[in-house]
């Protein structure tokens, strides 16, 4: 009896995951995703499906291993690469401006994670391959825009030192942005893989092939991946990493969008899964290399079976370390959080920086996933100086997020809702109140998000509607790299708050 076939559901990662990149070991897949200025940094997952993967850890996790404390938004850290050799695992990645490109290591992917082996050229996006003659070769981006390429040399795996000069191997197919490259050796021959024309709608994987590690490289003419100009939901599909599977089958993980109304997201760009066909003449196909990539993907067989993840849930903050799937805005401040502080709560702490700036803002907060959803908290906080405020927010970046707030303004106590576009702050809506105890909410639909408060859990009261376009990496003027994170901050608004405010519990459902 042939088995039926196996249905899964891309992305299989939802919400803010980019550049994805993956490693076996045994029986046990391992990926990293970008973080930019988020910390920690790098948030790892495993899987023995290659569908449903578990939040371990994150490789960065301490200040020696990265300091955003100083980053803008999409900044911090660019594309990963996650690689294992031997009984190690290796992670090679940019810190765009500071450490710039090093590698750390580790026996267990959960950690503890080494401190960063500096290496000396490349621009973004480096990778490593580890060659069957003990060879260690590091691919990476350099230049810019049309002038973007790959250049590769190799290094000492024990000290990042570099064995050999630079030497540009890949110019990739005359379009824009070379990105992202990775070196394999299939069957005998070396395989150069990189992205081209930028994470946007021309975003696609392109490949070449050699005898030599150092090409010349035959390029197949056609991407590997692509949905650019076509009218699929999923667009922006590249920065691919391929993976294959003690069954002999192939896969290749990705980063794509899922746009609204053909324009934005506010999820970012997420990891999607396809599989990969060798034809013929050598060459992977994603998918067959046709426009495939859906949304609801079929497969003769896995190789493993992993538990599916809860996506939804609430944080009691009963214990004594944060959920995984939290993240700071940056390096906390010292003293700015505590869940010993009040035990059961989580304690924030208003420092100088406010949601408009960048610095050590007392925010935490988890991805977006789904475009339907509502996050909501009760917030204990007694503010007796102006400024002082804490709430929830949805945050793309310093000019665009939403907060619903308990704050001190002109020497009272108000609920606030604060909407922030284009760098631009109003007050939406604001009322008065002796409240102490608040319960806040923010409400996600497809196209707009709702801030609304209770003071009793059970009769909610909408202060603002708000479009969600404005939270898109699409509006941003620039660079947006990332997708919306929803959550808890508080704020001084120029001077460390004299009181924390303490959040009981904090709740993310989907629909």
């Amino acid at each position: 009896m042939t088995p039926s076939p196996i249905t899964y559901t891309n992305p299989i990662l939802p919400g803010f995951y980019p550049d994805p990149s993956i490693t076996r070991a045994g029986d046990d897949f391992y990926l990293v995703c970008s973080s930019f200025e988020y910390f920690p940094g790098v948030p790892i997952f495993h899987s023995q499906d290659l569908i449903h993967w578990t939040q371990i850890g994150h490789v960065l996790d301490r200040v020696s291993q990265l300091d955003t404390r100083k980053s803008k938004s999409s900044g911090g850290i660019f594309a990963p690469t996650i690689r294992y050799h031997e009984g190690t695992f290796y992670m090679i990645t940019t810190e765009i401006h500071g450490k710039g490109n090093f590698y750390v290591t580790a026996t267990d992917p959960a950690g503890p994670w080494s401190d960063p082996i500096s290496i000396p050229y490349g621009g973004i996006d480096p990778s490593l391959m580890f060659d069957e003659d003990g060879k260690v070769y590091v691919t990476t981006q350099q230049g810019a825009d049309y002038d973007s390429h790959a250049i590769q040399y190799e290094i000492d795996i024990a000290t990042g030192a570099a064995l050999t000069e630079p030497v540009v191997i890949w110019t990739g197919d005359g379009g824009p942005w070379t990105e992202g490259p990775h070196l394999y050796k299939i069957n005998g021959m070396y395989y150069i893989m990189s992205a081209s024309g930028g994470t946007a709608k021309e975003h696609r994987e392109i490949i070449g092939r050699s005898s030599s590690p150092y090409g010349p490289f035959e390029r197949l003419e056609q991407p590997i991946l692509t949905h650019r100009g076509t009218d699929s939901p999923i667009q922006y599909l590249g920065h691919a990493d391929l993976i294959e599977d003690r069954n002999g089958d192939w896969w290749a993980v990705f980063l794509g969008v899922r746009l609204v109304d053909s324009k934005y997201t506010v999820l970012g760009r997420e990891t999607f899964l396809a599989p990969v066909i060798w034809n013929e003449d050598g060459w992977p196909m994603i998918d067959n290399n046709e426009d495939t990539v859906g949304l609801e993907m079929k497969v003769p067989r896995v190789p493993g079976h992993s538990p599916k993840p809860e996506t939804s849930g609430r944080y009691d903050f009963d214990d004594h370390v944060l959920p995984l799937q939290l993240a700071f805005l940056r390096n906390p401040a010292e003293g700015s959080w505590s869940l010993s502080q009040r035990p059961g709560f989580l304690a924030l702490r208003g420092q100088s920086k406010d949601l408009n700036e960048v610095g050590q803002v007392a925010f935490i907060g988890r991805r977006q996933q789904h475009t339907s959803a509502e996050w909501s908290t009760l917030l204990d906080f007694n503010p007796t100086v102006d400024g002082e405020e804490a709430g929830l927010c949805a945050r793309l970046d310093e000019n665009a997020h939403y907060e619903i707030a308990l704050s001190q303004r002109n020497g009272h106590r108000v609920i606030t809702a604060y909407l922030t576009v284009d760098g631009t702050t109003h007050v939406a809506a604001e009322i008065p109140t002796i409240a102490g105890c608040l319960y806040l909410k923010i409400q996600a639909e497809l196209t707009e998000y709702t801030l609304l408060y209770s003071l009793d859990g059970q009769e909610w009261i909408e202060l603002s509607r708000a479009l969600a376009y404005p939270l898109s990496p699409q509006a941003v003027k620039g660079n947006g790299f990332t997708g919306v994170l929803v959550g808890l901050y508080a704020t001084g608004h120029g001077k460390v708050a004299g009181v924390p405010a303490y959040f009981d519990w904090f709740d993310y459902r989907s629909s």
